[in-house]
């Protein structure tokens, strides 16, 4: 990385709120006016370039609601920072459980039932119902 992506980005251009979704608060970060959209970042979290892409959709007229997840926000990517966001993501069980031998082994013998969502995904999911009963702005 170089120049802006290296140094922490401090994130004050974006509200910062506090939303409960399944007994669990989380974090957001909320900017601009128009429809809603959720920028979710991977892991090490919201690191600088994810800002800056949260940002241009702010800028094209949306309102972006980016959930912090995972890491520091705004921290930039270094390996130590990238391997301890992502260690720490697995063993505090927010990844799906897609990737567990049980699930492996029952898709082998063609079981139809749905894995358990992730924390993750189901915050994400909760996030989305809630955006969607916001205005929606039509296309003239």
């Amino acid at each position: 990385m170089s120049g802006a992506e290296s140094k922490h980005d401090p994130l004050e251009d974006f509200e910062q709120r506090q939303l409960t979704f399944n007994g669990k608060t989380k974090r957001v970060f909320v900017a601009g006016k128009g429809p809603a959209v959720i920028v979710m970042s991977e892991m090490p979290g919201i690191y600088p370039l994810v800002a800056r892409f949260a940002r241009w959709v702010r800028d094209d007229g949306f309102t972006v609601w980016m959930p912090d997840l995972f890491g520091r926000a705004g921290a930039p990517i270094t390996l130590t920072y990238g391997l301890g966001s992502m260690i720490g993501g697995c063993i505090s069980r927010r990844m799906p459980r897609t990737c567990s031998r049980a699930f492996v082994a029952t898709m082998r013998r063609g079981s139809r039932r749905t894995p358990r969502k992730s924390p993750v995904v189901r915050s994400a999911s909760a996030a989305a119902r809630a955006g969607s009963s916001l205005p929606m702005r039509t296309a003239t």
